[in-house]
Parts: C-alpha cells; structure tokens; sequence
C-alpha cells in the first residue's frame, strides 16, 4: 500500500517517496527529514526545482508551520536539496 502525500506547493498528491519532507522541530528548526521520521511538524514538496520556485514565491512552508520561515532557511534547504546555489 502507498503512502500518498500532497506537495505544499503545487497541490498535487504523489507517493511519499517522490516527495521530500521538509520538518519544523519543536525547537523551531527547520530541516529535511530524508527519513520520513523525525519528530515535528512535517511539509512536503516535490523533487523538482520548479515546485521549489513556487513553494518560495507562495510562502507556502510559512502557510504550512504558521510561522514566518525567513528566505535564507529556504534558501539552504533548496541548495542542500538541489546541491547548487540559487540567487
């Protein structure tokens, strides 16, 4: 059976596996959960840069842990994502 999740996003609904999750700890950091089992508040977006852009431009990480994500948490998470710097 497979675990199907939606990206933050671009609202489509895809396998966990396809997504990377992206975790907001109790302590307020954010980071990338490759695990899938961190503990916190969990957000999904797809692997693909173009859904990142969006996910940037649509504030949705600060929608999705209702609180404000500054832009270079974001910033980091796409580099450690994609493994290239964005400017």
């Amino acid at each position: 059976m497979e675990i199907i999740r939606m990206c933050v996003a671009c609202k489509e609904s895809k396998e966990k596996k396809a997504l990377v999750r992206i975790v907001k700890m109790k302590d307020g950091q954010i980071k990338i959960d490759p695990s899938g089992k961190l503990n916190g508040r969990g957000a999904y977006v797809c692997r693909d840069e173009k859904c990142f852009e969006k996910l940037k431009k649509q504030h949705a990480l600060n929608r999705a842990f209702k609180a404000g994500i500054p832009d270079e948490v974001i910033t980091n998470l796409q580099e450690e994502i994609f493994g290239q710097s964005k400017t």
